[in-house]
C-alpha cells in the first residue's frame, strides 16, 4: 500500500498548521493523492492477471460441456499475444485446466479480474478483447458461455451495447438477450467495410446525430491506447487497432450521414 502522500501530507499539515486538525487534513489530502496515484500506475502482468484470466477461460471453454480442439488452439493463441516466457505458460496452462473441471468456481476469478481492473474500463475492455475468440472459437456461441460472459461485463462494469460494439469490431456477431444479433456474422474477422459502423459504436442505426457523437467520444475515451500504461506491445497494438476501428466507424456514418 502506498502511504508515501500520507506521510508528506501529514507532515506538511503539521508545519503549516501547527496541530493535529492540520495534520489531519494534510493526510486526508495525501490518501486522495496516494489513490490517485495507484489508479494511473500501469497494472502488473503477473500472477494476479494470468490466473484469474486463463482459470475463467478454462471454465468458458468447458461451460458448453467439452473443450474442443479450437477452444485449446484459441487458449495457446491467447498464450502467443500475451508473448508470456516458460514460467508464465506454467501457471496458464495449470490455471485453465483448473478452470475447466467439473465443479470449477468461477467466482474467484471474475473477483481477480475485477481487481486487475481497479474500475478502469479501458482494462476491462482489454480483459474482454482477450477472451472473445475463446467465446467465438466454435462460431455462434452456446448460451453458457453466453451467461458467464454477460456475468462478468457485469462484474466490470461493462454494458451489453458496450459488450456488442466490442465484438463487432473484432468481425463477431454479438447475441443480445432475446436473439437480437448485432454485428457480422461468423467467427472471422471481417474487413472494415463488411462491419455495420453503427454495431462498432454500439447504437441503433436510429440514433440521432447528438447520439451517434457522444457514442464516439465515450468509446475514443475508453480505448484510447495511451491510457493503457506499461502493457505488452501486443495489447498496445490491439488498443490502437479499436481506436482506428471506431474512427473509421464514425467516418462512414458522417459521409452517409451528411455530417460535419
Amino acid at each position: 500500500m502506498n502511504v508515501a502522500g500520507k506521510l508528506v501530507g501529514g507532515i506538511l499539515g503539521l508545519l503549516l498548521f501547527r496541530n493535529w486538525i492540520g495534520v489531519l487534513i494534510g493526510v486526508t489530502l495525501g490518501h486522495f493523492y496516494d489513490t490517485a496515484v495507484a489508479r494511473l500506475r500501469p497494472p502488473s502482468m503477473g500472477r494476479g492477471f494470468l490466473e484469474p484470466l486463463f482459470a475463467f477461460a478454462g471454465a468458458l471453454s468447458k461451460s458448453d460441456g467439452r473443450v474442443s480442439e479450437s477452444e485449446i488452439a484459441a487458449a495457446e493463441a491467447l498464450i502467443a499475444r500475451l508473448r508470456l516466457d516458460a514460467e508464465q505458460r506454467r501457471v496458464a496452462i495449470e490455471r485453465f485446466n483448473a478452470g475447466k473441471q467439473a465443479g470449477f468456481d468461477v467466482d474467484p476469478a471474475i473477483g481477480g479480474l475485477r481487481t486487475w481492473c481497479s474500475g478502469r474500463r479501458d482494462l476491462a475492455f482489454i480483459v474482454l478483447d482477450l477472451l472473445l475468440d475463446l467465446v467465438y472459437a466454435e462460431g455462434s456461441p452456446v448460451d453458457a458461455k453466453l451467461v458467464l460472459v454477460r456475468k462478468l461485463c457485469a462484474a466490470l462494469g461493462v454494458g451489453e451495447h458496450e459488450l456488442a460494439a466490442l465484438s463487432a469490431m473484432k468481425g463477431y456477431a454479438h447475441a443480445a438477450p432475446g436473439g437480437r444479433g448485432y454485428g457480422p456474422r461468423g467467427p472471422s474477422a471481417q474487413r472494415p467495410s463488411d462491419v455495420d459502423p453503427y454495431a462498432v459504436l454500439g447504437i441503433e442505426r436510429a440514433a440521432n446525430d447528438r447520439e451517434i457523437k457522444q457514442a464516439y467520444r465515450r468509446l475514443m475515451s475508453q480505448h484510447h491506447p495511451d491510457k493503457l500504461g506499461d502493457v505488452p506491445e501486443e495489447l498496445k497494438r490491439r488498443a490502437e487497432a479499436r481506436a482506428r476501428e471506431i474512427n473509421a466507424a464514425y467516418e462512414r456514418i458522417k459521409n452517409e450521414r451528411g455530417l460535419k
